[in-house]
C-alpha cells in the first residue's frame, strides 16, 4: 500500500510539471532539466563550481538557432546550467574568430556590442524577465521589467554580488582576429530577481533563453539556444522563450 502511495504522488507531481510546461507553450520532451548542487558553503569560488560542473557531469547544450538570415555568421558556442538553493550557475564556451571587449566596467556599459553571452529568465508566475548580459570578460549588464522598453537596470550594488570568471581575464582589448577559444562561468544569485516574488526553484519549470551575439564585431551574429520567430533580430521574445525543469 506504501509503495502504491509513493507511485500515485509521483504520478501527481509529473503530472503538475507537465501541465504547467504544457501551460508556457512546451513540451514536457522540449524541457531542458537543470540539475541541483550543492556546496559546503555560502557563495562557492567559481572555480568550486567549475569543479562541480564537471564531477556532475554537467550536459552541454548548443546555442546554435541563426534566426534571421541576413546574419549567417555561426561561431560554435555551447552552455551548461546548475543551481543550488541560492543560486544558478551557468558556463558558457565559445569559439569564434574575432572577440572584443571594450567595457571594462558594468556601469554604463554596453556588453552586446562586445563579444557578448546573454541568459534571459522568467523566474516567477508573472510577466517579469531578466536579462543579464556579459561580454567575454564578464562585465555586462542585470537588468529586470515587462518588456523591452520597461526595464531596470541594477547598479553596481546589485551586479558586483554577480560572481563571474573569464578565461580570457578582466582587462579591456579591442577587437582581435584569430581563432579564439574562451569560457565563461557565473554564479547568479536567485535574490536578485528583486522585482518578483520568487518561489523555491526545485521542481519548477520556467521559461528562458540563452543567446551570444557581438553587434559592433566584423562578423555581427544573433545566435539563441531556443528560436526565435520575430522578423528582425531581437532577444527581448519571451513568448519564445524555452523551457527549464529545475529537478528537485
Amino acid at each position: 500500500m506504501f509503495n502504491k502511495i509513493i507511485s500515485v504522488s509521483i504520478l501527481i507531481c509529473l503530472s503538475i510539471t507537465i501541465g504547467r510546461a504544457e501551460r508556457l507553450g512546451q513540451n514536457f520532451k522540449d524541457m531542458l532539466t537543470v540539475k541541483k548542487i550543492s556546496f559546503p558553503c555560502k557563495n562557492p569560488p567559481i572555480r568550486l563550481v567549475e569543479k562541480m560542473l564537471d564531477s556532475m557531469e554537467i550536459d552541454y547544450y548548443q546555442i546554435d538557432k541563426v534566426n534571421w538570415p541576413g546574419y549567417p555568421y555561426k561561431p560554435d558556442v555551447k552552455f551548461r546550467i546548475a543551481y543550488s538553493q541560492d543560486e544558478i550557475y551557468i558556463q558558457y564556451v565559445v569559439k569564434e574568430r574575432y572577440i572584443r571587449a571594450i567595457f571594462s566596467e558594468d556601469e554604463g556599459s554596453q556588453p552586446y556590442k562586445d563579444s557578448c553571452v546573454e541568459f534571459f529568465i522568467i523566474p516567477a508566475d508573472d510577466n517579469i524577465y531578466y536579462n543579464l548580459e556579459l561580454n567575454c570578460i564578464g562585465v555586462g549588464t542585470f537588468a529586470g521589467g515587462p518588456d523591452r522598453k520597461n526595464r531596470h537596470r541594477f547598479g553596481k550594488e546589485i551586479t558586483s554580488l554577480i560572481r563571474r570568471d573569464s578565461s580570457l581575464g578582466g582587462v579591456a582589448f579591442d577587437t582581435k582576429e584569430g581563432e579564439f577559444d574562451w569560457k565563461i562561468t557565473i554564479a547568479l544569485p536567485v535574490k536578485l530577481f528583486s522585482l518578483s516574488k520568487v518561489e523555491p526553484l526545485a521542481g519548477r519549470v520556467v521559461k528562458a533563453n540563452f543567446y551570444k551575439c557581438g553587434d559592433d564585431l566584423p562578423q555581427q551574429h544573433y545566435l539563441s539556444w531556443w528560436p526565435i520567430l520575430s522578423e528582425k533580430p531581437n532577444f527581448h521574445t519571451p513568448e519564445y522563450f524555452g523551457a527549464l525543469y529545475f529537478e528537485k
